[in-house]
């Protein structure tokens, strides 16, 4: 059983803590981390609550194989209710905190009310206080970090926290822990600093000691291992490229959105690629990727620390971005990148350190700034609003400046902190947002790849990727091939891969693995680990129970199957170049099958019949 049973109830308003067992029932049935803190969520908060009020609660929770020697075992997520979306969100991060939490000896740490003063949380094993705050408010996340590491003297402390622009109310603020591994989509860190707590560190000596069969779990995760080393995605493409690997392959097969999704390829996609990174730069010599880097318990080390010309920017007074940190994923990348028209690759690294320092998710800040870009070309804002600064498609002065002022919650950074959509509506012009459900999309246009128009229109946390990457099989071919330009197969092809990442987010693994595994390789990782009989099938079902929970949540939230679109440029507007040529994305379609295949009503309302078979309310979540 490698759950360690037990769970940290934190109340913020009261500042009192407590200890209470894992419900295991829940366990079994929604395995850990995504699965089980929604599932906690869902029974204890009511999913019309103000997601910046005391009523929201915030869960921090490993899966069962966090901390344990399986691959890519450190995993943790941040679940609550999105101020940016006003639906559930649960955002996953990689580093070492996660399996700090869980060799402290918890498997979550449920956050509810909110704390009359800054506090952060700390978390030395069985040893737990809220501590004030006050110093290391107003402080970034770099810096907060270093405080708390020399106020314990502890090196092995591991810390996450929030930034600036999350204590400014930014939507889209992130939880970065390790300095720059991010809980980032969703504006989990806005919740976070709502509740003022600014941090929290732990140092965790117990280990995970309690696994069902020691012998059967080691041959498994060797054996899994192995798979991974030997897969050209995980033992080959992401060590030397990282996530970057995609750039300029998305790019040529016409799916890389450009200057807020008017144009489908980039001209400067080769200049801020992965293979960009490790070219020598011409003023100093340097490449800008220094090294690769692996989360706990990782055998891929697809993570990037970067360095920057150290003259490149003098705005801010920043020279120490010289030194190494987290560098540039395609995610982050594109959204800097392409969507922004810019091709300078130190200006992208630049503001991506400024993301990581003041903790904001650098997809939806890159495509609000897109956005803010259409809208200033279009004369809807001016350099009235910016305070001078015009906003220019390919400006990497530009892109820097906007950068900072979100950090900070200064001037114009206010406006950029609402996100997209509600920038864009604050301004006259809705239809430059690019979002679905309020969040932004990531770094695929679903004209030229189909199966990831209905990934973003029904994901369950906005506008995701991570939800179902049906990249893997329309792209690259994993598991098996699909045409990426037809709309056939594709509702059965995107449930699958929702359901199975599902059953992965709650287990403790990252995502990535799945280029190289199947449930087919998990489940004896699992089913070694923890008491019960863990098969691909059930992992399946776990995942589909999942799915359809959180719908039911967002159901009683206020979404309905209307919001299961996407913006009219995608649907309207054919690509104008690549071999997408002529396409538009094909949701209508690709939606009624789906919600068909689902057992969802033309609506997309799970029926009395799937919720029965999946053991769920029949009624739904209660409002």
């Amino acid at each position: 059983m490698a759950w360690t049973r037990n769970v940290l109830r934190v109340n913020l308003t009261k500042g009192s803590i407590t200890n209470e067992p894992l419900n295991m029932k829940w366990a079994n049935d929604y395995l850990g981390q995504r699965g089980l803190a929604t599932k906690y969520l869902v029974e204890e908060t009511d999913p019309k609550c103000d997601p910046l009020g005391p009523d929201n609660k915030m869960i921090m929770t490993t899966g069962p194989l966090t901390g344990t020697m399986a691959s890519t075992g450190g995993r943790y997520s941040v679940v609550t209710k999105s101020p940016l979306t006003g639906v559930i969100a649960c955002s996953n991060s990689g580093g070492f905190i996660g399996a700090e939490i869980k060799n402290a000896g918890w498997d979550m740490i449920i956050f509810e009310g909110k704390s009359p003063k800054p506090v952060y949380l700390y978390i030395e094993d069985d040893k737990v206080e809220l501590l004030p705050a006050d110093d290391l408010w107003g402080k970034s996340v770099w810096e907060a970090d270093e405080m708390l590491h020399k106020k314990h003297q502890d090196p092995l402390l591991r810390v996450a926290t929030v930034g600036r622009s999350a204590e400014a109310g930014c939507l889209y603020s992130g939880i970065i822990n390790d300095l720059h591994r991010a809980a980032g989509r969703s504006g989990v860190g806005t919740v976070m600093a709502s509740k003022n707590l600014k941090a929290v560190a732990v140092r965790g000596t117990k280990g995970v000691s309690n696994i069902k069969d020691p012998a059967g779990f080691m041959k498994a995760t060797q054996e899994g291992k192995k798979v991974l080393a030997e897969n050209a995605v995980t033992g080959q493409g992401l060590p030397a490229l990282g996530t970057q690997v995609l750039m300029n392959v998305i790019n040529e097969i016409g799916a890389m959105p450009t200057r807020n999704w008017r144009e489908v390829q980039f001209e400067g996609a080769s200049k801020i690629s992965g293979e960009a990174m490790k070219e020598p730069r011409p003023s100093d010599g340097r490449p800008n990727l220094t090294t690769n880097a692996g989360c706990f318990g990782c055998t891929i080390a697809c993570g990037r620390i970067s360095t920057i010309d150290k003259g490149h920017f003098t705005v801010d007074n920043k020279p120490e971005y010289w030194g190494a940190s987290g560098g540039l994923e395609y995610e982050a990348a594109w959204a800097l990148g392409s969507d922004c028209g810019v091709d300078d690759l130190d200006a992208l690294t630049y503001a991506n350190f400024l993301c990581n320092e003041d903790g904001f998710d650098p997809i939806d800040f890159g495509s609000t700034v897109a956005a803010a870009m259409e809208l200033f070309e279009s004369g809807a804002i001016t350099t009235k609003e910016t305070g001078g600064v015009e906003l220019r498609f390919g400006d990497p002065k530009a892109l820097a400046w906007a950068a900072e002022v979100v950090a900070r919650g200064e001037g114009f950074g206010k406006d950029l902190g609402l996100g997209s959509q509600r920038l864009c509506e604050k301004y006259g012009k809705p239809e430059f947002s690019m979002t679905v459900k309020g969040q932004a999309f990531p770094a695929y246009d679903p004209r030229g790849i189909q199966g990831m128009g209905l990934t973003y229109a029904t994901s369950n946390r906005g506008a995701c990727h991570l939800r179902s990457y049906t990249v893997s099989s329309e792209v690259l071919g994993i598991p098996e091939k699909t045409d990426p330009l037809v709309t056939d197969g594709k509702p059965e092809l995107v449930k699958a891969f929702q359901d199975a990442t599902a059953a992965v987010d709650s287990s403790g693994l990252c995502v990535f693995t799945a280029f190289a595994w199947t449930l087919e390789d998990i489940s004896p990782q699992i089913d070694a680990a923890c008491e019960g009989d863990w098969t691909a099938d059930k992992l399946l079902e776990v995942g589909e129970r999942i799915w359809n929970m959180e719908r039911d949540y967002n159901l009683a939230a206020g979404i309905t199957g209307k919001d299961d679109t996407l913006p009219k440029r995608l649907l309207k507007d054919a690509a104008k170049t690549g071999p997408a040529t002529g396409k538009v994305n094909g949701l209508a379609e690709m939606l009624p099958h789906y919600y068909e295949i689902r057992g969802w009503t033309k609506d997309g309302v799970p029926t009395p019949d799937t919720r029965k078979r999946l053991g769920l309310n029949p009624k739904g979540v209660a409002a």
